[in-house]
């Protein structure tokens, strides 16, 4: 399986609103300009995460989005599923409208395979939260500081 672009730089737009919004909105554009996205595949990006209760849209001339829960209650999984028209190995098994039927379902060798596969990939994506993302970067740029001593 694989994640399209577009559940990448969902990722990204988040983790990039959650550092820069604070306590205020943050508009695509800014978003955009930092994360080197287009704007109007941000947008279209940001329906979706809208939608789904990712995101909350402010109206109005200096609008802009802010996260509509904490980062640490967000996890990628919801973002993903958010985004992705299908989130598992093979179509018969996706979830919702994204499933298709196949005529050998019932009696097919491989489908508990793709099953704890899809259970696996749904499992660590929903152990993963915005906020974790952050910890694991503000380490690592922590990491990289370099000391100088005379």
């Amino acid at each position: 399986m694989k994640i399209s672009t577009r559940g990448r730089y969902a990722i990204e737009a988040v983790i990039d609103l959650a550092i820069f919004s604070g306590n205020d909105h943050e508009s695509l554009h800014n978003i955009a300009e930092r994360r080197k996205i287009s704007e109007n595949y941000l947008e279209q990006i940001f329906i979706d995460l809208r939608r789904n209760g990712i995101v909350k849209s402010i109206r109005g001339a200096h609008g802009g989005y802010v996260l509509a829960r904490d980062a640490g209650k967000i996890t990628c999984g919801d973002i993903i599923r958010s985004t992705e028209k299908k989130f598992s190995p093979v179509d018969c098994i996706a979830e919702g409208k994204n499933r298709k039927d196949c005529s050998r379902f019932e009696l097919c060798p491989t489908r508990m395979l793709w099953e704890k596969m899809r259970d696996s990939i749904n499992e660590v994506a929903d152990s993963v939260t915005v906020n974790e993302l952050l910890e694991n970067l503000y380490e690592k740029k922590d990491d990289k500081q370099i000391e100088y001593y005379i």
